[in-house]
């Protein structure tokens, strides 16, 4: 099983050869099996890629993040067809019914602010009971909107009153880093079960290549938040980012069992899908770690 994350922050040429990655940097050579790799992510502009590797990454189902010329993801490399029926899964979700998808969603947003309460009390913040307490008060669909009013209330108690989501300061840096990283390694088991990332059960907009995958990612991005909440006081810089990946070699509770997150990932989204296709029960994740 592949376990590897390989991150690039050099000037570099990476190739393939005989079942390798081959990270070139000046005089140094790095060979490293693809056997062994889950995602590469590569974190400077100043490196060339084969073309022959970036068949070979797609063809083992690879995940391969591209970031920009201030060190954030901005894109990813996917593979058109990385299951044998992939036509058949996606006319099937084509076919998702709404009263399934309100149903599976309201579902998804309880297991979210569930986890939101547990980081707050963890942290002995203020407004634990606050943001349990609309828990129950989802609805199928979520139509009064409980998850954006919970998310208010936690990322006031867990960052400051003064805190504003996506204003550009280093703790939003960090979380936008990280959940870039958690959205593209659900987008790739999105894939791998054969369906479209675009295709929500609740995101929809037009403009969003990743509806599905956005979904799916909620209740873990308290994962994110609660390592920026301890390293609020660290330079955003490669040291720190190398830290956020490394969450994913963490290990957390799933279903009764303890996983590294990436296989977590993989289980949570085909139990979470299966809920559409087969109507198998919602198996939800809680933030304990293993």
């Amino acid at each position: 099983m592949s376990f590897r994350t390989v991150v690039i922050t050099k000037q570099s040429r990476i190739s393939y050869k005989n079942r390798f990655l081959v990270v070139k940097q000046d005089m140094d050579e790095k060979y490293i099996h693809l056997s062994e790799i889950d995602t590469i992510i590569v974190d400077s502009i100043s490196v060339s890629i084969s073309a022959y590797l970036l068949k070979e990454l797609s063809e083992n189902k690879i995940n391969i993040i591209f970031c920009d010329d201030k060190h954030n993801p901005f894109g990813e490399l996917k593979s058109f067809y990385s299951r044998h029926n992939s036509s058949k899964k996606i006319l099937e979700q084509s076919k998702w019914t709404n009263e399934k998808k309100e149903s599976l969603w309201m579902k998804i947003v309880q297991n979210k602010i569930a986890n939101q309460a547990i980081v707050l009390n963890k942290m002995k913040k203020e407004n634990y009971d606050l943001v349990r307490s609309y828990i129950s008060e989802v609805k199928a669909g979520d139509k009064t909107n409980r998850e954006g009013h919970a998310a208010k209330v936690y990322f006031n108690s867990l960052f400051g009153k003064s805190f504003v989501r996506n204003s550009g300061d280093s703790i939003n840096a960090a979380l936008n880093y990280g959940y870039a990283i958690l959205l593209s390694t659900i987008n790739k088991e999105v894939i791998n079960n054969g369906y479209l990332t675009q295709l929500g059960i609740h995101h929809k907009n037009e403009f969003n290549e990743f509806n599905l995958s956005c979904d799916l990612m909620e209740p873990f991005r308290m994962i994110i938040d609660s390592f920026v909440y301890y390293n609020q006081g660290r330079d955003f810089d490669t040291s720190y980012k190398l830290d956020i990946v490394n969450i994913f070699n963490s290990k957390y509770k799933y279903s009764g069992k303890n996983y590294v997150l990436k296989d977590l990932l993989k289980l949570y989204v085909k139990n979470t899908l299966d809920c559409m296709e087969k109507g198998t029960e919602y198996k939800e994740f809680i933030i304990y770690e293993g």
